[in-house]
């Protein structure tokens, strides 16, 4: 056993291999059937691992954590782990290295291989205890509930502040914001705000509303509360949906394009690909009437008004010269 030995300086070589592997100690959790229910990895790291690091000595901090939880019906078990990240996850194990890179900022989403990623997490009863398989829960109830232990979740993917607590970032409610979720530094989430796996913020950030799975929304930008951004997971979707910088998206509206940098979706307004909408700030046609288009013509201009005519029903579109300033307290 040794205590974690400080990163190595890349060689030139090392430094090629820093995108596309990456390792880390962990300590898995294993349930009495053998199943990986978990890994936390406090200090994962990109590259490859060195050569002058043994696999099979980790940092003595692990070592003293591992060892059987007879509560749980688990064992905690220190394990070094060495991925590919252009390969789909192997395991278990592969899989929360993905996602702990994601929320320790080491990688941006939609950068590395999260293929079957599903397939490799187990549904999990997340207690506050940590991780119990379902059929144990169930078996182990009544003890449990004795030692204290309650049920939070049933789900596959863990709440972040499980394993990673973010730098500079507010997270009202811990449970709506899952490991692998992407947050910068002056992020704020509020209580109805939800940030799902390998999606996030690339700056200072209000979120009370949606960001969904593959979703990146830009420094300054506000999603307000009950917003939705179409993800990639239902529907069979493969468009990867981006917010640009000091953009809006109000109360309740929701986006299945792309939105520029300062550009705004009033309160209430679902914007999907095939809207039609009205360009009020563009010349008229040869017989007088404003131009129409698909909004999916207008995915990732900038400079943009989202808005629906309240008399005509209409979604129209118009230019704006200036983009949004959120609040600069709650975000300090």
């Amino acid at each position: 056993m040794v205590t974690a030995l400080p990163p190595e300086p890349l060689s030139e070589s090392a430094a090629e291999s820093a995108a596309t592997h990456a390792w880390g100690y962990g300590l898995a959790t294993i349930a009495g059937d053998g199943t990986v229910l978990d890994t936390w990895y406090p200090a994962p790291l990109l590259g490859a691992l060195p050569t002058a690091r043994d696999r099979w000595i980790v940092p003595t901090e692990l070592e003293e954590n591992a060892g059987p939880d007879a509560r749980r019906n688990v064992r905690l078990e220190a394990v070094t782990v060495e991925i590919d990240l252009q390969a789909p996850p192997a395991g278990t194990s592969d899989a929360y290295l993905r996602l702990h890179l994601l929320s320790h900022l080491l990688v941006k989403p939609n950068t590395i291989n999260l293929d079957g990623i599903f397939g490799h997490l187990p549904n999990v009863v997340w207690t506050n205890a940590g991780p119990v398989l379902p059929a144990d829960f169930d078996r182990l109830r009544p003890a449990l509930q004795r030692a204290g232990i309650q049920a939070n979740s049933l789900d596959k993917f863990p709440p972040l502040l499980n394993y990673v607590s973010p730098e500079r970032v507010r997270i009202a409610d811990a449970s709506r914001v899952r490991l692998g979720a992407y947050l910068s530094p002056g992020t704020t989430v509020m209580h109805a705000g939800f940030v799902n796996f390998n999606a996030g913020t690339l700056g200072v950030s209000m979120v009370e509303g949606r960001i969904s799975q593959g979703v990146l929304v830009g420094d300054g930008s506000d999603v307000g509360g009950g917003a939705s951004i179409m993800g990639t997971l239902s529907g069979g979707g493969t468009q990867r949906i981006t917010i640009g910088e000091r953009a809006l998206l109000g109360a309740n509206s929701g986006i299945g394009i792309s939105i520029g940098d300062d550009s705004v979706v009033e309160a209430g307004l679902y914007v999907t690909a095939g809207t039609k909408v009205v360009l009020l700030g563009a010349a008229r046609t040869a017989d007088g009437a404003p131009q129409t288009a698909k909004a999916k013509d207008l995915s990732g201009v900038p400079n943009l008004l989202f808005r629906r005519n309240s008399i005509t029903g209409a979604v129209e579109v118009l230019p704006r010269s200036t983009g949004i300033t959120l609040n600069a307290a709650l975000h300090a």
